[in-house]
């Protein structure tokens, strides 16, 4: 079977790629750095052909409202027109918990998120939309939001954080076997407030900032409600949790 793995050289399309390939299957990296471009087009169709499956786990290199959504917009149809000339049998894409909830509506990205989906499901190709909770590896990024100084301001709102390894996992099982035209969830196997996250993780670091929980703190532009970020069914959890993750990449 041919595998085209949208954004298969960044952090989890590397790890899928690898997992599928030992499955013995034909495994296609596409990303700009292979000549594969979803934005203008270049290198879609030949990369596209005689593929059976597509999974796409691009994202935008611009988190700004505007430009967010002209990235999922513009590369959701063209990978949906490119598929349909192949005639792609799967469509899996990787999205985030949360997306569609009226609370995070105010988060551009989140915004950008519904489009593509709805890009997904109007396309009429059988699909598996996987919406998996932030990575462990973005705990860096979301102490960086939280401003300069010695203490910073994080939500308290809950989160669910998954291991890069563990999403690879999922999505590349999900690739393996029937669409399900609808929503997955995957999730890591601990809940606790950003804050605290955050705050384990820069004290894991020796960081000696202090992390102020905070209700008002946005995220991503969004405020959070306490389970804003959390599967709303049940979810397929990861293996790792915060202290086998952070020895695993340390």
């Amino acid at each position: 079977m041919k595998i085209l793995v949208i954004g298969g050289t960044g952090l989890i399309g590397k790890k899928v790629v690898a997992r599928l390939r030992k499955h013995g299957h034909e495994v296609v990296p596409a990303s700009p750095s292979t000549g594969v471009n979803t934005i203008s087009g270049e290198g879609l169709n030949e990369a596209m052909s005689d593929a059976d499956v597509v999974v796409d786990l691009s994202n935008s290199p611009s988190f700004e409202d505007k430009a967010v959504l002209d990235f999922f917009e513009v590369s959701g149809r063209n990978l949906v027109a490119a598929e349909t000339r192949a005639g792609v049998k799967h469509h899996v894409a990787l999205s985030v918990v949360g997306t569609g909830r009226p609370i995070l509506e105010s988060s551009g990205y989140f915004r950008a998120k519904v489009a593509q989906e709805r890009l997904i499901r109007a396309a009429g190709i059988p699909y598996t939309i996987v919406h998996a909770t932030q990575f462990f590896e973005f705990l860096s990024g979301i102490a960086g939001s939280g401003g300069p100084g010695p203490e910073i301001r994080i939500s308290s709102g809950l989160m669910q954080p998954i291991a890069s390894d563990d999403v690879a996992d999922a999505v590349a099982d999900y690739s393996l076997g029937p669409a399900v035209n609808g929503i997955v969830e995957i999730a890591g196997p601990e809940k606790a407030s950003m804050a605290e996250l955050v705050q384990r993780y820069l004290s894991a670091k020796g960081d000696p900032r202090k992390v102020i929980p905070d209700p008002t703190a946005p995220y991503f532009g969004a405020l959070l409600e306490p389970d804003s970020l959390l599967p709303g069914g049940v979810a397929r959890l990861g293996k790792q949790d915060f202290k086998t993750w952070f020895a695993h990449s340390a």
